[in-house]
């Protein structure tokens, strides 16, 4: 009897060291996803062709512009282009010849090495949400974002294992003077977070901090030869290159570090209504601005970006998830590949104002339109609401856990002897069950994805643990992962020369909010 006891409590021992072991935090980070699944090619050879060809009439007759910017002009002069007033046209077949230089994949590099990511390829990079005003989250509401608001993102970002990146302004912290936000920012994501990130682009000279900063964290002779910063290079649809963007552009080929090249196409506003039209101006953009990144440096990285919604033409607001973008989306990936160039587009785009069944159904479609569209560096993967004005803390935590989704889908489909599962199907036979037998027992923990957010419990147990929803059960995983962070060592003398650069930048400037 004594003994019966003694093997119970060690069975229920057991059991309790295996749910310890569930709820206990570790902080894991998925490998970048390596795809393992065909492209969706949604254009075939004619209309590609078609678009090529139409891109270079734009560039050679129509022609971009490059505002308040002599010297990028003069630069375009120099290779050959016809430059009259701010007007560029580039004749056809320059720009191509020109973006032969950029490399179809790069490493970017973290500071915990394990972690740096390979843009290009089959391979496939997820990074936060950019840019929102606003922040909401179930106990605030919304409201405008805040520097510690930055930090926790960060620190989510940190902790959330599907995430292969830290991004850049996961939400614009307005109680920081503008022209010193980007510092703090850069500071949160290189002391609290160990995972690459993204550099300021809101003024050259911003850009220029961003990179001495990475010099003190790597090393100056490590950051002329690698790159360790992707920076954010929008163009001002349609063909507008302004001289902030521009300027920014130009530090960071300078200096050997990513841009994504990323038209802002709203269909209809800033594009045309159609795919074709609206393809044909995105690769027209993505030609030039590449190009020109290839002038400044030749072999700097740059990635293929295209930043796509539609229109509701009722209201004039974007909308997300829609068959239209899905349909540029895929074209672009073609386009880019064409080109021999790393891809950026898609995310967790929503028109929601909250984390409800729209956000669902809309990020749902475009996370999927990016995995299928061949996205190598997936910008907003988590976190983005109502259209881009807020990030939002519960929506961040269920689109994290939906991205282990997009590494479950990328992995295709196996068979090897394993995965062919044929001892299971001679041990089972007919009529029999396969919970027991030895090759579920030796394959149950890693054969299906775990979600950390959603519930699939019974509905009593359910019931019993409050009936919550899962915006409610979000809230708990936020408070969760928060309340565990623990910050990634780095070296004191680093630390504190980042301090002593921030410090005395902040110092030689007055405070401006605008």
């Amino acid at each position: 009897m004594p003994e019966a006891n003694t093997r119970r409590r060690a069975r229920g021992g057991g059991g309790a060291a295996r749910r310890a072991e569930r709820t206990a935090v570790r902080i894991e980070t998925a490998k970048f996803i390596e795809r393992n699944i065909p492209n969706f090619e949604i254009l075939n050879e004619e209309a590609l062709e078609i678009i090529e060809t139409n891109a270079e009439t734009v560039l050679a007759e129509v022609g971009v512009n490059f505002v308040d910017n002599p010297a990028a002009l003069q630069r375009w002069k120099d290779v050959g282009a016809d430059v009259e007033g701010e007007r560029v046209r580039i004749p056809r077949g320059l720009a191509r010849q020109l973006i032969k230089t950029a490399p179809s994949q790069f490493t970017q590099h973290a500071r915990n090495p394990e972690k740096s990511v390979v843009v290009g390829g089959r391979n496939m990079v997820l990074a936060p949400v950019y840019g929102p005003p606003f922040v909401r989250d179930a106990h605030g509401g919304r409201r405008y974002a805040t520097m510690e608001d930055f930090n926790k993102f960060v620190k989510l970002a940190y902790m959330s294992k599907w995430l292969h990146h830290s991004g850049g302004t996961v939400c614009e912290p307005t109680d920081v003077p503008v022209n010193k936000r980007h510092l703090d920012m850069l500071m949160a994501h290189m002391t609290l977070s160990d995972k690459p990130f993204m550099g300021s682009v809101t003024d050259p000279s911003r850009a220029q901090d961003s990179v001495e900063m990475c010099e003190i964290l790597f090393g100056k002779e490590f950051v002329q030869e690698n790159t360790v910063m992707t920076s954010l290079t929008n163009i001002n649809s349609p063909m507008t290159f302004d001289d902030v963007m521009m300027g920014a552009l130009e530090v960071y080929a300078k200096n050997n570090q990513a841009c994504i090249i990323s038209p802002f196409i709203v269909g209809g506003a800033m594009a045309p209504v159609s795919v074709a039209g609206t393809l044909t101006q995105v690769l027209a953009e993505v030609m030039a601005g590449v190009a020109y990144s290839q002038i400044i440096r030749p072999g700097a990285p740059a990635i293929f970006g295209a930043f796509v919604s539609s229109i509701d033409m009722n209201s004039g607001a974007p909308t997300f998830g829609t068959p239209e973008a899905s349909l540029v989306t895929y074209g672009a990936g073609q386009l880019a590949r064409r080109l021999g160039l790393p891809y950026r587009s898609a995310g967790s785009f929503c028109g929601s104002k909250l984390p409800d069944a729209q956000a669902a159904y809309e990020t749902a479609n475009s996370l999927n339109m990016g995995l299928m569209a061949g996205v190598n560096f997936m910008l907003h993967s988590c976190g983005w609401l109502e259209g881009g004005l807020v990030a939002d803390f519960e929506k961040f935590v269920m689109d994290a856990d939906q991205l282990g989704v997009l590494h479950g889908l990328a992995k295709g489909v196996a068979y090897d002897e394993n995965a062919q599962a044929m001892d299971a199907i001679r041990e089972v036979g007919p009529g029999g069950h396969y919970l027991g037998c030895a090759h579920t027992q030796a394959n149950f923990k890693e054969a299906f994805w775990k979600s950390e957010v959603l519930d699939y419990k019974p509905y009593e147990t359910w019931e019993d643990e409050g009936a919550r929803d899962t915006r409610q059960i979000a809230t708990g995983r936020v408070e969760h992962l928060l309340a565990n962070y623990q910050q990634p060592q780095l070296d004191p003398d680093i630390n504190a020369a980042l301090n002593d650069y921030v410090a005395e930048k902040k110092a030689s400037m007055p405070d401006a909010f605008a």
